[in-house]
C-alpha cells in the first residue's frame, strides 16, 4: 500500500502536494483541539468526583434514596444534573 501511495504522490503536481500538506496541517490542528476539549471535560468530571468524595468522607453526601431517584435522569443528561 505504501508503494502505491508513493507512486500516486509522485505523479501529482507540486501544487496538489502543497494542498495535501495544508489539509494535513488543518486536520492535525483540529485533532489537537478535540483532544484538548476532551481532556478539559474529563478534568471537570474528575474534579466533581473529588468534591463528591470529600463530601462523602465528611458525612455531607447525598442520601442514597435521592441518587436512586435521579440516576436515570443524570445518566441521560449529565450537563443538567445540578439539582
Amino acid at each position: 500500500m505504501k508503494c502505491e501511495m508513493r507512486r500516486s504522490l509522485a505523479s501529482q503536481t507540486f501544487e496538489a502536494k502543497i494542498a495535501k500538506v495544508g489539509e494535513l496541517i488543518r486536520l492535525t490542528a483540529e485533532l489537537k483541539a478535540q483532544r484538548s476539549r476532551t481532556t478539559t471535560e474529563d478534568d471537570a468530571v474528575l474534579a466533581r468526583l473529588g468534591t463528591a468524595s470529600a463530601q462523602l468522607d465528611a458525612g455531607k453526601g447525598v442520601p442514597i434514596e435521592r441518587v436512586r431517584e435521579n440516576v436515570r435522569e443524570w445518566a441521560a443528561s449529565p450537563k443538567n444534573s445540578k439539582k
